[in-house]
């Protein structure tokens, strides 16, 4: 959140506050006229990045003061005044902006008339002396309240929402057990629409201390008396299962009942960057204005980011996605494969609900750790998996959420074996069937989610697999990599030299939400099944054909339709992208991964596809003198299929080095 202030005459005439009206008061500082907030310590910090700016020598000079009720305006004391009046020599109509950063702390910075973004930020104003925007910059979330402890982030969480909405909600949804707590009778307030049985309050008929609230030494309440609901003694509880990721059923529970207690104000998440609970505001609902898919502004704000890609790998990435909705992402390691999937599922969300990274265990025999399972003690519960992944698909199954891209990235998705665990997922992709949950009676989640009976697969869902190949993972077999675009993740000498020359940690906060208002015409654009009718591109495929029938490796239907498809998205995406260039995606991504065997098998079919990669003309001299080739470096050959025709001579090398080659190993 944002507020921008027009300079005024009390501004910077002498005196010892600046006055705020109700808003920003309210909004930007969440200060409570009605529970007269007293001496709120707060900070403000300057901000000036440009290097030539008079103001440049103040940067990061921070400023602590306080902010105090003044009946119906709040002030803060008179430091942040003689900084703006004496240090910057504000005048009048210069325009401050407040960004808030969380409860008590505040950046600023000072846009004086004739300065490059002045007219931008007086147009905002419209004549106004003040205006609060709300998500003007979407990166910058405000974090209410975050700390590392759940349980004092919880407690303190609790106190927040009571200040700002008191007991009524309390009251409405409470209700009231009789419980001992050692020998010490208590009443408990449960919230069984959120939490079931379990006590959130307790309320005693006299003061605790923090002995008396254990149990087995374990403290059972925290010993401070909130006093609340008319009661004289009631305490907050301490124990709440260890829920140390979103995806745990008291965490996503706890965050429904402050989304409901607040009337959709407010929520909480987990960040795992910092690893901090926040509380920040619920703008999951807000409409994001939409336009046109623009690649090249995921390219930008990736190398802001410090992520180096280069255009033909993102452009092969996004296109592959819209092609078909499972992409396996292979290559070496730390080549970025987990990091350019993050990067455009963080640039192209509203929120951090529509992706999940799923770590892929190496003990996965079945899909339980991705759709879970009923319980077999409880005729009506399904056991969800704490990887999030049902919770996701049944979120993106929602009416409301069709317009919204889901992400599933399935990290090191080979470390078990695929076909086993993935098996369901592999089918509803193509049938457009559902997969069978469980049957009997209706079943819900530990957390209260009711579980169908059964599940298909939305259209709105992606799901990315990055893979390495070494001795403690699994091969992909022939029916995996028949349903997945490929791509191979490779570092070139020029690109480890950029980054050598200027190393750095990419900070992918800097993409979260920037491509929120394309997220519906890239759906779209997946969405689209028609395929230009393309000549060349069907002759070139068919000699592909015979040769990698040869070895039995030759494609169906089914890849000969996605390659048209791929190559379709490609040029949607990218409108001056060559034939040729589309066919030798098609080729590396669609029909090589499946390309493997022995010395004896392979090597002439290998030699036989790299001549058909280069120019025509140089195809028949190309393979009767191509050890002299393979040994002048190739130098002199004209090469028309670039990536395709550089793996093939790898998986000939190999081959030869090995006995034995296949796509992922060369």
């Amino acid at each position: 959140m944002i507020y921008i202030r027009n300079l005024f005459t009390q501004d910077l005439r002498d005196g010892k506050q600046i006055a705020f009206p109700t808003e920003p008061s309210n909004l930007l500082f969440k200060f409570s006229f009605s529970n007269q907030d007293s001496d709120r310590k707060i900070s403000f910090k300057f901000k000036e990045k440009d290097i030539n700016s008079p103001f440049f020598q103040f940067n990061g000079k921070t400023i602590n003061t306080r902010i105090y009720s003044a009946g119906s305006e709040s002030r803060i004391d008179g430091e942040l005044k003689h900084f703006l009046k004496v240090d910057l020599n504000a005048v009048v109509d210069d325009i401050v902006v407040f960004r808030a950063i969380n409860l008590t702390s505040y950046e600023f910075e000072l846009i004086p008339q004739g300065s490059t973004f002045y007219k931008g930020y007086k147009a905002l104003l419209n004549g106004k002396n003040h205006e609060v925007v709300i998500d003007q910059v979407p990166n910058e979330d405000i974090d209410l309240i975050k700390s590392s402890k759940i349980r004092e982030f919880l407690f303190d969480v609790f106190k927040f929402l009571h200040k700002e909405f008191g007991d009524e909600f309390l009251i409405e949804k409470s209700a009231i057990a009789k419980r001992k707590l050692a020998e010490t009778r208590y009443e408990a307030y449960l919230f069984p629409d959120y939490f079931k049985t379990h006590p959130i309050l307790g309320s005693f008929d006299e003061a605790q201390l923090e002995e008396s609230l254990k149990t087995s030494n374990t403290l059972r309440y925290f010993p401070e008396n909130i006093k609340i609901l008319d009661q004289k003694y009631i305490y907050f509880t301490t124990q709440w299962g260890f829920p140390e990721y979103e995806n745990s059923p008291f965490f996503i529970s706890f965050n429904q009942f402050t989304i409901d207690y607040s009337n959709k104000k407010y929520k909480i998440e987990y960040d795992e960057n910092s690893q901090y609970y926040k509380l920040v505001l619920n703008q999951t609902e807000k409409e994001i204005p939409q336009i046109d898919f623009n690649l090249n502004s995921f390219q930008e704000k990736a190398i802001e980011s410090g992520l180096i890609f280069s255009s033909q790998l993102v452009n092969r990435f996004i296109a592959s996605l819209c092609a078909k909705p499972f992409v396996i992402c292979s290559g070496l390691s730390g080549s970025g494969k987990t990091k350019l999937a993050q990067a455009f599922t963080k640039w192209i969300s509203a929120d951090k609900s529509q992706y999940k990274i799923v770590p892929v265990g190496a003990d996965w025999t079945n899909r339980e750790p991705l759709l879970g399972y009923p319980n077999g003690l409880n005729p009506i519960e399904y056991i969800t998996p704490d990887s999030g992944v049902l919770h996701l698909l049944l979120e993106a199954s929602k009416e409301q959420n069709q317009r919204k891209p889901y992400f599933i990235i399935l990290d090191e998705m080979n470390l078990s074996h695929v076909e086993r665990y993935f098996a369901d997922f592999l089918s509803i992709m193509e049938s457009k069937d559902t997969v069978k949950l469980y049957t009997g009676s209706d079943r819900s989640s530990t957390d209260g989610l009711d579980i169908t009976q059964q599940i298909g697969w939305p259209k709105n869902v992606f799901i990315i697999g990055t893979v390495n190949i070494d001795e403690t993972t699994y091969m992909f077999s022939p029916k995996v990599l028949d349903r997945a675009n490929v791509i191979e993740f490779r570092i070139t000498e020029e690109e480890i030299a950029e980054f050598l020359n200027n190393p750095g940690i990419p900070d992918l906060s800097k993409l979260s939400k920037q491509g929120a208002n394309m997220a519906e015409n890239f759906l779209a654009i997946a969405a689209i099944s028609d395929t230009d009718k393309n000549e060349e591109l069907t002759n070139k495929l068919n000699l592909f054909f015979s040769e990698l029938k040869k070895v039995g490796a030759e494609f169906g239907y089914r890849t000969a339709s996605e390659i048209m498809q791929l190559v379709t998205k490609l040029k949607t995406l990218e409108p001056t992208i060559q034939n040729n260039v589309c066919l030798d995606i098609a080729i590396m991504q669609k029909l090589l991964p499946k390309l493997h065997g022995s010395r004896s098998k392979l090597v002439k079919v290998l030699i036989a596809l790299a001549a058909l990669c280069i120019e025509d003309k140089q195809k028949e001299e190309f393979i009767k003198n191509f050890e002299n080739h393979l040994k002048n470096d190739f130098d002199g050959i004209e090469v028309k299929f670039d990536i395709s025709f550089e793996k093939l001579i790898r998986m000939y090398k190999n081959v030869l080095a090995n006995g034995f080659t296949s796509y992922a190993e060369a």
